[in-house]
């Protein structure tokens, strides 16, 4: 079931679950997961994009294999708040995800979070070679970060 309101996504998730975060690029998937208490966000790899059905087999393997009760879509949205090209791209990604899983599917706005992600990998001296590999599970750690916290003021 996909919810584009956060409020509802967060009272589907089931208790003690891990969620997947997920910052969709044209050419590249980032993906963060977070720990059962859902505290912590950590990046953990990016998919390199082929077709839908291989892009999704692969997170659905992550999804099996760290157990998650929800994933987490970054959604693009213009600076002024409203939606593009890229917004809907992401919300068809969701459709189509949604028929191949149970899981609560939600978003969460993105704005800026590649400028934090590149930003911080800056500031740890991070080569430009090592900051194109993780940028994008790096964006989607503070994409699902930013969910995490405001979960625990729900």
């Amino acid at each position: 079931m996909i919810h584009d309101v956060f409020e509802e996504f967060a009272v589907t998730l089931p208790p003690m679950s891990a969620l997947i975060g997920l910052d969709l690029g044209e050419k590249t998937i980032g993906v963060a997961v977070s720990d059962r208490m859902r505290g912590v966000a950590s990046p953990l790899e990016t998919v390199r994009r082929k077709k839908f059905t291989l892009d999704s087999a692969r997170l659905l393997e992550i999804v099996k294999d760290r157990e998650i009760g929800g994933i987490l879509l970054g959604l693009p949205k213009n600076m002024d708040g409203s939606e593009g090209p890229r917004c809907q791209s992401t919300r068809a990604f969701a459709r189509n995800l949604s028929r191949l899983t149970e899981l609560p599917i939600g978003f969460w706005d993105e704005r800026l979070s590649t400028v934090a992600a590149e930003k911080a990998l800056l500031e740890a001296d991070t080569t430009r070679k090592r900051r194109g590999q993780v940028i994008d599970h790096v964006a989607a750690g503070y994409i699902l970060q930013g969910a995490l916290d405001r979960l625990r003021f729900l």
